[in-house]
Protein backbone atom coordinates (compact mmCIF):
# COMPACT_ATOMS: atom_id res chain seq x y z
CA UNK A 1 0.00 0.00 0.00
CA UNK A 2 1.37 3.57 -1.02
CA UNK A 3 0.50 6.81 0.89
CA UNK A 4 0.65 9.66 -0.89
CA UNK A 5 -0.53 13.66 -0.71
CA UNK A 6 -3.85 13.92 -2.15
CA UNK A 7 -4.16 16.38 -5.21
CA UNK A 8 -7.41 17.92 -7.06
CA UNK A 9 -6.71 15.12 -9.72
CA UNK A 10 -8.18 12.64 -7.06
CA UNK A 11 -10.96 14.66 -6.39
CA UNK A 12 -12.80 12.09 -8.45
CA UNK A 13 -11.26 9.31 -6.70
CA UNK A 14 -12.38 10.64 -3.41
CA UNK A 15 -15.83 10.45 -4.51
CA UNK A 16 -15.85 7.09 -5.60
CA UNK A 17 -14.47 6.30 -2.15
CA UNK A 18 -16.64 7.89 -0.50
CA UNK A 19 -19.67 7.07 -1.96
CA UNK A 20 -18.83 3.01 -1.79
CA UNK A 21 -18.98 3.18 1.89
CA UNK A 22 -21.49 0.83 3.80
CA UNK A 23 -21.62 2.71 6.99
CA UNK A 24 -22.27 6.55 6.91
CA UNK A 25 -23.40 6.44 3.17
CA UNK A 26 -24.28 9.04 1.19
CA UNK A 27 -24.74 9.66 -2.42
CA UNK A 28 -23.14 12.47 -4.60
CA UNK A 29 -26.62 14.24 -4.25
CA UNK A 30 -26.87 13.99 -0.25
CA UNK A 31 -23.39 15.21 0.06
CA UNK A 32 -23.81 18.42 -2.62
CA UNK A 33 -27.16 18.90 -0.21
CA UNK A 34 -24.81 19.31 2.56
CA UNK A 35 -22.51 21.84 0.59
CA UNK A 36 -19.89 19.05 -0.24
CA UNK A 37 -19.49 18.88 -4.15
CA UNK A 38 -16.06 17.60 -6.41
CA UNK A 39 -15.93 21.96 -6.87
CA UNK A 40 -15.48 22.59 -2.73
CA UNK A 41 -13.27 19.46 -2.01
CA UNK A 42 -11.12 20.96 -5.07
CA UNK A 43 -11.37 24.41 -3.72
CA UNK A 44 -10.18 23.15 -0.36
CA UNK A 45 -7.26 21.42 -1.17
CA UNK A 46 -6.28 24.42 -3.78
CA UNK A 47 -6.61 26.76 -0.90
CA UNK A 48 -4.79 24.74 1.90
CA UNK A 49 -7.03 25.30 3.96
CA UNK A 50 -7.70 21.26 4.06
CA UNK A 51 -4.98 18.67 3.28
CA UNK A 52 -5.97 15.12 1.95
CA UNK A 53 -4.15 12.11 1.57
CA UNK A 54 -4.65 9.04 -0.12
CA UNK A 55 -4.02 5.39 0.05
CA UNK A 56 -3.23 3.54 -3.05
CA UNK A 57 -3.24 -0.49 -3.99
CA UNK A 58 -2.19 -1.16 -7.43
CA UNK A 59 -2.05 2.81 -8.37
CA UNK A 60 -5.97 2.74 -7.48
CA UNK A 61 -7.41 5.17 -4.87
CA UNK A 62 -8.64 2.46 -2.42
CA UNK A 63 -9.19 5.40 0.47
CA UNK A 64 -8.07 8.86 1.78
CA UNK A 65 -8.58 11.26 4.79
CA UNK A 66 -9.09 14.98 4.64
CA UNK A 67 -8.30 17.42 7.42
CA UNK A 68 -9.59 20.99 7.62
CA UNK A 69 -7.04 23.39 9.09
CA UNK A 70 -8.93 26.23 10.44
CA UNK A 71 -11.72 24.16 11.78
CA UNK A 72 -8.88 21.70 13.43
CA UNK A 73 -11.50 18.98 12.45
CA UNK A 74 -11.06 15.60 10.52
CA UNK A 75 -13.51 16.08 7.49
CA UNK A 76 -13.38 12.61 5.96
CA UNK A 77 -11.98 9.31 6.29
CA UNK A 78 -12.90 6.13 4.27
CA UNK A 79 -11.99 3.17 2.93
CA UNK A 80 -13.30 1.02 0.30
CA UNK A 81 -15.36 -1.67 2.18
CA UNK A 82 -13.34 -4.54 0.18
CA UNK A 83 -10.16 -2.70 1.79
CA UNK A 84 -11.27 -2.40 5.46
CA UNK A 85 -9.99 -4.37 8.38
CA UNK A 86 -5.78 -3.66 6.80
CA UNK A 87 -4.80 -0.87 9.13
CA UNK A 88 -5.20 1.81 5.92
CA UNK A 89 -7.96 3.94 7.96
CA UNK A 90 -5.63 3.94 10.86
CA UNK A 91 -2.69 5.26 8.86
CA UNK A 92 -4.57 8.20 7.08
CA UNK A 93 -5.86 9.14 10.56
CA UNK A 94 -2.34 9.32 11.75
CA UNK A 95 -1.13 11.25 8.79
CA UNK A 96 -4.22 13.70 9.49
CA UNK A 97 -3.56 14.35 13.05
CA UNK A 98 -0.02 14.66 12.51
CA UNK A 99 -0.72 17.80 10.19
CA UNK A 100 -3.17 18.80 12.62
CA UNK A 101 -0.25 18.71 15.84
CA UNK A 102 2.41 20.37 13.54
CA UNK A 103 0.00 23.31 13.35
CA UNK A 104 -1.16 23.50 17.04
CA UNK A 105 -1.65 21.52 19.96
CA UNK A 106 -5.25 22.90 20.33
CA UNK A 107 -8.08 19.80 20.21
CA UNK A 108 -9.01 18.33 16.70
CA UNK A 109 -12.43 17.19 16.28
CA UNK A 110 -14.75 15.05 13.92
CA UNK A 111 -18.07 13.89 13.90
CA UNK A 112 -19.33 10.21 12.83
CA UNK A 113 -22.89 8.42 13.58
CA UNK A 114 -23.27 6.93 16.96
CA UNK A 115 -23.29 3.11 16.94
CA UNK A 116 -20.92 2.78 14.07
CA UNK A 117 -17.77 0.95 13.69
CA UNK A 118 -16.01 4.43 13.28
CA UNK A 119 -17.60 5.91 16.55
CA UNK A 120 -16.44 2.27 18.80
CA UNK A 121 -12.39 2.88 17.25
CA UNK A 122 -12.09 6.71 17.66
CA UNK A 123 -13.65 6.05 21.32
CA UNK A 124 -11.71 3.12 21.74
CA UNK A 125 -8.81 5.51 20.87
CA UNK A 126 -9.53 7.66 23.85
CA UNK A 127 -11.74 9.94 21.47
CA UNK A 128 -14.04 11.51 24.09
CA UNK A 129 -17.79 12.67 23.13
CA UNK A 130 -17.97 16.61 23.70
CA UNK A 131 -21.33 17.36 21.95
CA UNK A 132 -23.51 16.83 19.58
CA UNK A 133 -24.61 18.09 15.80
CA UNK A 134 -28.02 19.13 14.98
CA UNK A 135 -29.13 15.82 13.18
CA UNK A 136 -27.94 14.06 16.41
CA UNK A 137 -24.30 12.55 15.34
CA UNK A 138 -21.52 13.05 18.40
CA UNK A 139 -19.19 15.44 18.38
CA UNK A 140 -15.77 13.51 19.15
CA UNK A 141 -12.39 15.24 20.70
CA UNK A 142 -9.00 14.39 21.37
CA UNK A 143 -6.28 16.19 22.62
CA UNK A 144 -2.55 16.69 21.99
CA UNK A 145 -0.55 13.98 23.86
CA UNK A 146 2.87 15.15 24.30
CA UNK A 147 5.81 12.26 23.86
CA UNK A 148 6.82 10.79 27.68
CA UNK A 149 10.84 11.63 27.97
CA UNK A 150 12.59 8.69 28.84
Amino acid sequence: MELRLATTGDVPDLFRVRTSVRENHESEEQLAALGITRESVAQMLESGQARGWCALEGGAVVGFSMARRSEREIFALFVLPEFEGRGIGGSLLELALAWLWQLSDQPIRLSTGRGTRAFSLYVSKGWREVGELENGDPILETRYAAPRSA
